[in-house]
């Protein structure tokens, strides 16, 4: 017994009901499944207006989901890779400006604890920070030893 194949909206659905998808996300994930032209932008429209795909939903999610651990630089990767529009992404990234020293702080201090003992450490624990996507004056602040 052959499985049943699932019409694109179905797929469409079932990719939603995961987590929130952005519409260029989708459309690259559902393209290869699209049997007739133009079959997959009729969905994708279809289900935009009944508003089930939302890129502002999907910047959300992700900012939701990894500002705890990531910085602006690496989140404004993420929102970027889903296809969500620079306005958008630049909006977004507005609102994590004001707590990104506080969140490299307990970024910092959930996997050190302890202020570097030598100039490696420092580059170590900085070289972290930075691939989380904090901005060097960021980590700058948070390993200087007189805060």
């Amino acid at each position: 017994m052959q499985p049943r194949q699932l019409s694109l909206k179905g797929r469409a659905l079932r990719l939603l009901g995961m987590r929130e998808h952005s519409r260029a996300e989708l459309q690259r994930k559902l393209a290869p499944h699209e049997q007739e032209p133009g079959e997959l932008q009729r969905v994708l429209d279809d289900l935009q207006a009944k508003d089930f795909i939302s890129d502002e939903r999907a910047a959300e999610s992700v900012l939701h989901r990894r500002s705890t651990r990531l910085g602006a630089g690496r989140i404004r990767q993420e929102l970027q890779a889903k296809g969500i529009s620079a306005e958008l992404v630049a909006a977004s990234l507005a609102s994590l400006k004001a707590t990104e020293l506080e969140r490299a702080r307990e970024v910092w201090r959930k996997k050190f604890g302890e202020p570097p003992q030598d100039a490696a450490q420092r580059a170590r624990q900085a070289r972290f920070l930075v691939s989380r996507g904090f901005s060097g004056e960021v980590v700058a602040r948070v390993l200087r030893l007189d805060d």
